[in-house]
């Protein structure tokens, strides 16, 4: 054999955690120009002003790697209007997800115990994997899905979990836990970094923010993100509040220019649009109403909790209904063989005018 012919076939070893690990991933291609209620993405995109940002970026702003202050000072002082932050207690990401793998990279550690939910957003297991880190999680209570409060304890004093991560609401159960039970996990358990993800917290309206002290509750990283509310998905633009210690070690592995201009710009601009992602938000809140009205008249199993998405078990497989509704235009998520949810498909909710559309189909396609 050539020398050229051992090189091609030789491969390097991976590190012993990525051997085993079953990567995230979503079927997120072919979803233009169909009504997209599978990801709880904003379902009528940004507002006029964030589009008009984007189209007027200079060519040097093009040329010329990123600068964050402005949007850092934004966030500080207008994204949360009952209260200021101080720039050191927030980071810039792209999007959530890379926020989320920042803080198992920092915080994450060999044989020590990561401790969720589940079912719950995929993502968190393999960035808890990939550092080594042994997963323990509980499931929630009946049909309703409430939060485990007691069984959670129970394996934070078994466990002694190095980190803990909470969807609040949680996806795709809807869940919530109310903010002060959260600080209440985190004062008990101060050797464990609480992570709470807050991503569709605008659709239930309990969040941390206004409340905690990062000095005094020093344990907390806040997660959000604008691809839920502000219509930025496409552009990946997600924050993490903290403490200004615990933000220093997360800010230490992530890379120097990781948000690129153009959401730079665009999330500049939403913020400086919150009626629009005030509107939205108000919007989707009614068509939930709607829906949920409609689906109490049905003999079926579902599920409305928090969040712009909810959960039925329909009268066909899965399977079965995802390809009917795309076969007509509209995009639904099959959540066949998930924990705890098996035989379900779960729904983002857009606006009234959306739903309607989905309802009329739906109602179509599931006849018992």
């Amino acid at each position: 054999m050539s020398k050229l012919n051992q090189f091609n076939n030789s491969i390097p070893e991976p590190n012993e955690y990525i051997k085993s690990l079953k990567s995230y991933s979503a079927p997120l291609e072919n979803r233009r120009n169909l009504l997209r209620l599978d990801f709880n993405e904003n379902t009528i995109g940004p507002s006029q002003k964030v589009y008009n940002a984007i189209k007027n970026i200079k060519i040097n702003e093009i040329s010329i790697y990123p600068e964050y202050n402005l949007l850092k000072n934004k966030v500080c002082l207008e994204y949360h209007k009952n209260r200021n932050f101080d720039i050191n207690e927030i980071g810039i990401f792209n999007g959530a997800d890379a926020a989320i793998n920042a803080i198992c990279k920092a915080f994450g550690e060999k044989n020590k115990v990561f401790l969720t939910t589940n079912p719950t957003f995929g993502y968190y297991f393999p960035c808890a994997e990939m550092n080594g880190m042994i997963i323990k999680s509980c499931s929630y209570n009946g049909n309703n899905f409430t939060f485990p409060l007691e069984k959670f304890y129970e394996k934070i004093r078994l466990y002694n979990p190095k980190l803990i991560f909470i969807c609040n609401p949680n996806n795709p159960t809807g869940t919530v836990i109310s903010a002060e039970k959260i600080i209440e996990i985190a004062n008990k358990n101060k050797k464990s970094l609480i992570v709470i993800d807050e991503l569709y917290e605008k659709f239930y309206g309990d969040s941390l923010l206004p409340i905690i002290d990062f000095k005094k509750t020093k344990n907390i990283v806040i997660i959000h993100s604008l691809s839920k509310t502000a219509g930025l998905a496409g552009l990946r633009v997600g924050f993490a509040f903290s403490n200004e210690q615990i933000m220093k070690q997360i800010n230490k592995v992530t890379g120097p220019y990781d948000v690129n201009n153009f959401a730079v710009t665009a999330a500049n601009a939403a913020l400086d649009d919150q009626e629009y992602i005030d509107n939205y938000v108000s919007k989707v809140k009614e068509a939930r109403n709607w829906i949920k009205g409609k689906f109490e008249s049905l003999n079926i199993r579902k599920n409305f909790n928090g969040g712009n998405y909810f959960l039925i078990w329909p009268n066909q497989t899965p399977q079965v209904l995802e390809k009917g509704m795309k076969e007509n235009g509209i995009l639904i998520r099959n959540m066949q063989n998930k924990k705890d949810i098996d035989k379900s498909v779960r729904v983002s909710i857009g606006v009234i005018e959306q739903m309607k559309i989905f309802w009329k189909i739906y109602n179509k396609l599931d006849q018992p």
